[in-house]
């Protein structure tokens, strides 16, 4: 079992308490509801399932592939597939972010909430990868200001991706992956107690 996989293992159990990460995975989703009916959403490092669940509800995809590299949270997740997904559209996998178990333009959107500053600056390109020409990548990413993370996890982080300080940052992290168009969105804070805003990035794969 990798490091990250041990980590999120031992955090599963009180993911879902957070309601930051509902929230955010359902404004990200949201953002997506004028695309047409997908084919198959790929949902990176999915946690707990938030992101494919509220894709589900807002996108009515065929197919969802789910992966993460905790089998603690899939299980998780996994317990609350009946009620969230009871015809059974989506696979969970346990597996890295990447590179993903996919062919090269498999997928019609590729979700990653709340994840991308612990897997690194290698995953955007893997989505693009993935991604049909007009396919639509959706992420988001913490703004710099309000990430605090503790000694012990700022050690675990990927130094090749800067959490960003502002759109232009976020905006960046797409384009450098040759996504575009972007559009990028700050969200306001789920807690006055612990402000925590999130940076929302919406883009595609050129056609």
């Amino acid at each position: 079992m990798t490091p990250p996989a041990i980590r999120f293992d031992a955090a599963a159990d009180t993911y879902d308490d957070d309601p930051h990460h509902l929230g955010i995975a359902r404004e990200l989703v949201d953002g997506l509801r004028t695309a047409a009916r997908p084919r198959l959403v790929v949902d990176v490092a999915t946690g707990t399932g938030f992101a494919a669940f509220a894709a589900l509800e807002a996108l009515d995809p065929q197919h969802v592939v789910a992966v993460d590299v905790s089998a603690r949270m899939l299980e998780r997740a996994a317990a609350k597939a009946p009620a969230g997904d009871p015809d059974g559209r989506i696979e969970w996998r346990e597996a890295p972010a990447v590179p993903l178990e996919l062919p090269d333009g498999a997928a019609d959107v590729v979700l990653c909430a709340s994840a991308l500053h612990l897997i690194g600056a290698t995953a955007p390109p893997e989505w693009r990868r993935v991604l049909r020409p007009g396919g639509r990548a959706a992420f988001s990413i913490p703004v710099a200001a309000d990430f605090q993370p503790s000694p012990e996890f700022r050690e675990a982080l990927p130094s090749d991706l800067a959490v960003p300080a502002d759109e232009a940052g976020a905006e960046h992290i797409a384009r450098a992956a040759g996504l575009v168009p972007v559009a990028v969105r700050r969200t306001a804070p789920v807690s006055a107690e612990r402000p925590r805003r999130s940076f929302l990035v919406w883009a595609q794969v050129p056609r």
